[in-house]
């Protein structure tokens, strides 16, 4: 995996991590790897953000998410997005990984095992209900462009599958 450690002052972490993902809110914005940095700088939260893709709509509701919390806890916070280097699914961290599992969520898979199971429909994607990898491919997009919709031949129920992104 690939991994770029975000740099966020110690009295931050708390405070950010109440602050969930829209799309999926079982996880924090910092288990999801969007901030990049939150630094206090001459008594103003400086806050970088990465959108898991560059046409995210939830982006401007982490953004106001983030200065809300912040200003619940005495910060004023400027939040400021960028695209480069773009955000991977390397970022979401093991704690978001599990949250995305017990939530219903296949997590993503490394970016070749992903492919063989997009485009050669290999069984690689684990069903997060009863563990069974006897799952197929319903449809590239899920409930979200980031995710494909599976469904396990095991046990029967639908899920979505977060794609790895690189």
């Amino acid at each position: 995996m690939t991994s770029v450690t975000p740099i966020i002052d110690k009295q931050l972490y708390p405070i950010l991590e109440q602050v969930s993902d829209p799309e999926i809110p079982v996880l924090s914005i910092l288990e999801m790897g969007v901030v990049r940095s939150a630094q206090l700088i001459d008594n103003v939260v400086q806050v970088v953000i990465t959108p898991t893709y560059s046409g995210c709509p939830a982006m401007d509701v982490i953004g106001d998410d983030i200065k809300k919390i912040l200003k619940e806890n005495g910060y004023d916070a400027n939040v400021k997005l960028v695209l480069s280097p773009a955000w991977t699914t390397d970022w979401i961290t093991d704690k978001g990984r599990k949250a995305l599992l017990d939530y219903g969520i296949a997590p993503p898979l490394e970016a070749e095992a992903d492919k063989d199971v997009l485009l050669g429909g290999k069984k690689l994607v684990s069903c997060p209900q009863c563990g069974s990898t006897n799952t197929k491919m319903v449809s590239q997009f899920g409930s979200t462009a980031c995710k494909a919709f599976f469904q396990c031949e095991d046990c029967l129920e639908p899920f979505d599958y977060f794609k790895c992104l690189k």
